[in-house]
């Protein structure tokens, strides 16, 4: 890594980010601290929080912001969660509301501690969303729920827009990046998402410059297509800090163009490739070309085997 000179490692040009700032942006700041929520977007320090909440998007982050898993590249704080906010489904649809979205995306932190890892939160705020607005599509970012596929089964018949579950890395990697999570569970997960609703649109995403190879990546591109995962994100690593893993390298802009074009002969309806790529950036524009809305046709069961 090329470093300045006080030995700090020195970003590329086309990672640089204007600071977050704006009218829209600090509404919504304000917003989310009047209502105790959390995002992602703030939590895990992601580098568009003011491209996003100047657009007046936002990936709302819920069951606390303690997690309980310690992977190599989140910021997100870890250790042990306070007890579950029942109200938290009332008070994020409330924001959906006051915000006008019409797209929302909701994500979580991992609670393992919990026999359902929280899916029943994430159902609840589903169908609360869509009580109070019956027009807003939901996208869901969840957790493996450490194999417990009766818990997503829950999430899934709460039938969300989107299920989104992210394979992070390649699985070589996994022991140093992502030690508490199983790359084979993860592309399970998918499968039976898919297999119980058919008509649910799956995503995942993973992150380049951890030491994986290009071939490595395509390998994975092709185990998410063929677990059925129709939408797939690509973006660069980026360390938050000095006690998370460093960056093996740089991809430059011109490199996603290949994950694109691999993408698109695999067969996934939309790949998002590029530095600055996060698993719910963009996420409106990402479904679009997949589903104009879904139709609810009969669920199958996802437990089992």
């Amino acid at each position: 890594m090329v470093a300045d000179t006080l030995g700090r490692e020195r970003k590329p040009a086309w990672l640089k980010v204007r600071f977050p700032g704006g009218e829209r942006y600090q509404h919504l700041k304000t917003l989310m601290r009047d209502q105790r929520l959390h995002t992602i977007c703030e939590d895990a320090r992601c580098p568009n929080i003011g491209e996003c909440w100047n657009a007046g998007t936002a990936t709302f982050m819920i069951l606390g912001d303690v997690c309980t898993r310690s992977c190599g590249f989140c910021a997100v704080m870890t250790g042990r969660p306070y007890e579950l906010d029942l109200l938290e489904p009332y008070r994020l649809a409330k924001a959906v509301q006051a915000l006008g979205l019409d797209y929302v995306v909701i994500t979580s932190v991992n609670r393992d501690d919990l026999e359902t890892g929280g899916a029943e939160v994430f159902a609840s705020c589903i169908r609360t969303i869509r009580r109070i607005d019956p027009r807003v599509r939901v996208e869901v970012l969840i957790p493996d729920f450490k194999g417990n596929w009766s818990a997503l089964e829950t999430v899934v018949y709460a039938r969300p827009f989107v299920l989104n579950h992210n394979i992070e890395t390649v699985p070589r990697l996994y022991r140093r990046v992502r030690p508490q999570a199983q790359y084979e569970r993860s592309l399970e997960l998918i499968r039976r998402a898919k297999d119980a609703a058919p008509d649910l649109l799956t995503k995942s995403g993973f992150m380049v410059g951890l030491g994986e190879t290009r071939d490595e990546l395509f390998d994975i591109m092709r185990d998410l297509r063929a677990s059925d995962c129709d939408i797939v994100t690509i973006g660069q690593y980026l360390r938050p800090d000095s006690q998370h893993l460093p960056i093996e390298r740089y991809y430059d802009p011109s490199e996603y163009e290949a994950f694109r074009d691999y993408g698109r002969q695999l067969g996934f309806t939309h790949v998002e490739a590029g530095p600055l790529v996060r698993s719910s950036y963009h996420a409106e524009k990402q479904s679009a070309p997949a589903s104009a809305a879904p139709a609810l046709i009969p669920l199958r069961e996802v437990h089992g085997g």
